[in-house]
């Protein structure tokens, strides 16, 4: 099986719930969120992140050792373990401010079938160039996947995170963006547009998910778009369901043999929307579960009932 290295940060989550509730305090980021929900459906998986030898960096690497995600050389080294606080409104959407700091030093990608990173990772310096160029250094041997994940708080203009965004969409054989990273750096364009062009940028299968309202998909080989019904649940946080849904699509892409290696990218190349129905299954389902429960809760196969 392939091993998976995720690139990104992983902070604490300070949960402030809408009203006269308790905040809480949780594991974050989304990169780490992907790497826990990978391991959590059996892949090997390996985080390079950013943490402070302090009590907020211990508790995030004992979590995720106890998820089965094995921290890089490295990690360790911040001044500081940053911070994520989420703001819930009255319909329990998330809004974010952030207290963190960002570097990447060189990686081992020895036995390293697949590259997944996005968010503040691919553009907060001085890290977003070592991980765009982590990105380049990987198609060689990995197939590579990206979310934009866009924090305006944090990447500053729409205009100065696009090209950096777009950059890393050029490097990716799979992107995964929210409609509202959408409307965040295209304004009112239409979303299947935004979709066909980043298409013609590299990436083979570009998925944007529209909260309540399912999901785009995008296939490149054919110019194929087709909308993706969500499931109907009763929705508890939607704190880290994106990036639930990238797991559970990373996932079943992985299994069926379209990512994890430079072969793996041209069977992706390949593929029809038959081909790649189960992964869209498993990335729908995984962020139903997670949305039911508080915080970015990650589903196992048995939770899912696949094998």
């Amino acid at each position: 099986m392939a091993g998976v290295l995720t690139v990104g940060e992983a902070l604490i989550d300070i949960v402030v719930p809408h009203g006269d509730g308790e905040r809480s305090e949780h594991v974050g980021g989304s990169p780490a969120n992907v790497a826990i929900g990978l391991s959590a459906l059996g892949h090997p998986t390996r985080l390079a992140a950013y943490l402070g030898d302090d009590e907020h960096g211990h508790r995030v690497r004992e979590h995720l050792e106890r998820h089965g995600v094995e921290l890089t050389d490295g990690s360790m080294e911040a001044p500081r373990t940053s911070t994520a606080t989420a703001h819930l409104d009255a319909d329990a959407v998330a809004t974010y401010d952030f207290d963190l700091s960002w570097r990447l030093g060189p990686q081992q990608l020895d036995g390293i079938g697949h590259v997944h990173t996005g968010s503040i990772a691919a553009t907060l310096e001085p890290g977003g160039s070592a991980v765009a160029r982590l990105m380049a250094d990987a198609r060689q041997h990995a197939t590579v996947s990206y979310d934009p994940n866009a924090r305006p708080s944090i990447m500053g203009s729409p205009t100065d995170a696009r090209q950096r965004i777009e950059e890393c969409i050029g490097r990716s054989d799979v992107v995964k963006a929210s409609l509202e990273d959408v409307e965040w750096l295209y304004g009112d364009a239409d979303v299947v547009e935004v979709a066909h062009l980043w298409g013609q940028l590299s990436p083979h299968l570009v998925v944007i998910t529209r909260g309540g309202e399912g999901a785009v998909v995008h296939l490149s080989r054919d110019d194929t778009t087709i909308e993706l019904p969500s499931l109907t649940v009763d929705v508890v946080d939607t704190v880290g369901a994106g990036d639930s849904f990238m797991s559970g699509l990373l996932s079943g892409l992985l299994d069926a043999d379209l990512l994890g290696s430079p072969d793996a990218r041209t069977r992706l190349a390949r593929a029809d929307l038959e081909d790649i129905a189960p992964a869209l299954e498993r990335a729908v389902a995984c962020a139903g579960w997670t949305v039911a429960r508080a915080g970015a809760a990650a589903p196992t196969r048995e939770d899912l009932e696949i094998g």
